[in-house]
């Protein structure tokens, strides 16, 4: 399944049958939709299987990034009472969307697209928007079964689409036309009510308000192809020439804003940009870019030269392009953490680890110069300062399901496998895979290698994320 298509097949999950292995039974939709905590669990169940989906970017600097610039809108939100996470998809079209319980995906195609952090920043707005105002939920509860019906039948439909477009027509004309247009409709008012709030929202953050025209010009411009070859409705966020007049209208009386960009926008797109194509395309565009000046920042496409060098294991070079760009930049976390990738790459062992215990320094926060070091411990077998780093950091971050991994990997090397285990498991507990991790916990609990303590403890933890996953899947 496409995941950016999953947010059709939400309704569905209030249909007796269709509930997918481990989601919650969600009984009755009410016409004031779900609780926050129903949705959030709605939510964390659909992410086990995005984050095992191969489009998912594991990139935490971008990862990061985007979680930076989203919380950001968050707080100038007037309804910010509850958590959020971004994500993003490697897919080059144009898109952006929110399932329930505050999880938001963005594909990298958007983020190449945007022209100014203004910009996501708009479709950023737009879908917390829809998140705080509830609209899916709000969706699920307006249907009555057989509008639920016709929406399982469209979201057939769209899906077969991307590989048989003849499957497509026929699964369309078996829709209820009536139910459908009603769904549409109560869609349109979301779509408007989203456009208002995240306006709001994105002036609030300090950012410019006139991005979210320009951008949603541009967007409807990009899907006309699609917009003349199927019905309007089956577009799961319609963007037609009214929404963007009434967008121009709440904005005319507003003062123009120049924004600049920050840094790490343009240097999160660069490193985007590098891993497109292959290695030698990526090279070619930033060294045409920097021959004939044709870039927003010169400190990003040296970057992305950079990063594309290293792709292409050619990191002499990359070296070197890397020295050009501390000359005309401050020091930066992304830099810095390049530097490391680099020298690990082409260096001696020290060389690499120097650099991330001096980056570190500087920027002790930043996630990926920790893993990487961590790594780059564990690589070296340096196992337990490794673990002493990992350990370090998960008693100020105790939900980072990468540590746990990391910690798992540690453990592993040692031969301490009900440890290791334990890592895992709690690795998954927090990425919403109480399954995986229950398996987890019963394989260490049969390793046979620790001693009574230990097994009190591991079999304690399993007892409570058995009660923990009965509880979510319960009947009700």
């Amino acid at each position: 399944m496409n995941l950016r298509h999953l947010v059709l097949l939400i309704p569905l999950l209030t249909m007796p049958g269709v509930l997918a292995d481990g989601l919650p039974d969600l009984g009755e939709a009410s016409q004031s939709g779900f609780s926050p905590q129903t949705e959030r669990r709605i939510g964390e169940a659909i992410m086990v299987d995005v984050r095992h989906d191969r489009s998912l970017v594991d990139d935490t600097e971008l990862t990061d990034y985007l979680n930076n610039l989203g919380y950001r809108l968050v707080a100038s939100s007037t309804e910010n009472r509850q958590d959020f996470e971004f994500f993003v998809l490697r897919d080059n079209t144009l898109n952006a969307f929110a399932l329930p319980g505050g999880f938001i995906g963005v594909h990298t195609g958007l983020i190449l697209a945007a022209q100014s952090e203004s910009e996501l920043a708009a479709v950023l707005g737009h879908e917390i928007a829809h998140v705080t105002q509830h609209h899916l939920a709000r969706i699920i509860a307006k249907q009555e079964q057989s509008a639920v019906t016709s929406l399982a039948a469209l979201a057939v439909a769209i899906l077969a689409a991307r590989s048989n477009p003849q499957v497509a027509n026929a699964a369309m004309a078996t829709a209820q036309a009536t139910s459908i247009q009603t769904q549409l409709d109560f869609t349109r008012e979301h779509e408007r009510e989203a456009d208002r709030i995240g306006i709001q929202t994105l002036t609030q953050a300090g950012f410019d308000p006139r991005a979210a025209v320009s951008f949603f010009e541009r967007l409807q411009k990009s899907s006309r192809l699609y917009e003349n070859n199927a019905p309007e409705y089956l577009r799961t966020h319609p963007i037609t020439s009214g929404r963007i007049a009434d967008l121009q209208n709440r904005l005319e009386d507003k003062p123009y804003r120049q924004v600049p960009d920050s840094l790490e926008f343009q240097l999160v797109r660069a490193k985007l940009r590098a891993e497109e194509g292959t290695p030698q395309q990526a090279i070619a565009h930033f060294e045409e870019a920097l021959r004939e000046k044709k870039y927003s920042s010169e400190a990003a496409s040296r970057y992305g030269l950079a990063a594309a060098l290293l792709r292409a294991k050619e990191t002499a070079r990359a070296e070197q392009e890397l020295a050009q760009l501390r000359k005309i930049t401050a020091p930066n976390a992304i830099t810095e953490n390049l530097d490391a990738l680099i020298k690990t790459a082409s260096g001696p062992p020290g060389a690499a680890l120097a650099q991330y215990q001096t980056a570190l320094k500087s920027f002790p926060n930043h996630r990926a110069l920790v893993y990487g070091y961590a790594e780059a411990l564990l690589q070296n077998r340096h196992i337990s300062d490794a673990l002493k780093l990992v350990g370090d950091r998960l008693r100020r971050f105790p939900n980072d399901a990468r540590l746990y991994e990391l910690q798992a990997q540690g453990y592993a090397m040692q031969g301490k496998m009900l440890l290791s285990h334990q890592a895992q498991a709690e690795a998954y507990t927090r990425q919403g895979n109480l399954v995986a991790a229950i398996e987890q916990l019963q394989l260490g609990l049969k390793a046979g290698d620790s001693d009574f303590y230990q097994l009190s403890i591991a079999e304690a933890r399993l007892k409570a994320l058995r009660v923990e996953h009965a509880e979510l899947t319960k009947k009700p």
